[in-house]
């Protein structure tokens, strides 16, 4: 069991920021930017590779109502979603991080 996992069933406490029956959006422990949110799906899906259209179509539209609710839709944010080792995937749960809350640099991702 991943660690999204346990944090989906409440084993392990998490900032939340926005929640509905598909999918959890909480504060990244490590923050690369002033805003630095995870958002994931309740379904255990590996990474992007495995996801299907109407999937990504959905948590698409909750990451911008996860933009909106922090205030950073309309100043700008950056997506990522790192794919398999060596894209950098350090939990085998499909995750999209939401930055922003300053203009960024590509440095701030190392």
């Amino acid at each position: 069991m991943t660690i999204f996992e346990k944090i989906i069933k409440g084993e392990i406490p998490c900032k939340k920021v926005l929640e509905n029956d598909e999918f959890l959006a909480f504060y990244d422990i490590n923050p690369k930017a002033p805003i630095h949110i995870l958002a994931i799906p309740k379904t255990n899906v590996k990474d992007f590779n495995e996801a299907n259209a109407t999937l990504l179509g959905k948590i698409s539209d909750f990451i911008k109502e996860v933009a909106k609710e922090v205030g950073i839709n309309k100043s700008g944010y950056r997506i990522i979603s790192n794919i398999g080792k060596d894209g950098g995937q350090e939990v085998p749960h499909l995750h999209f991080h939401i930055l922003g809350g300053a203009k960024l640099k590509w440095e701030n991702l190392e």
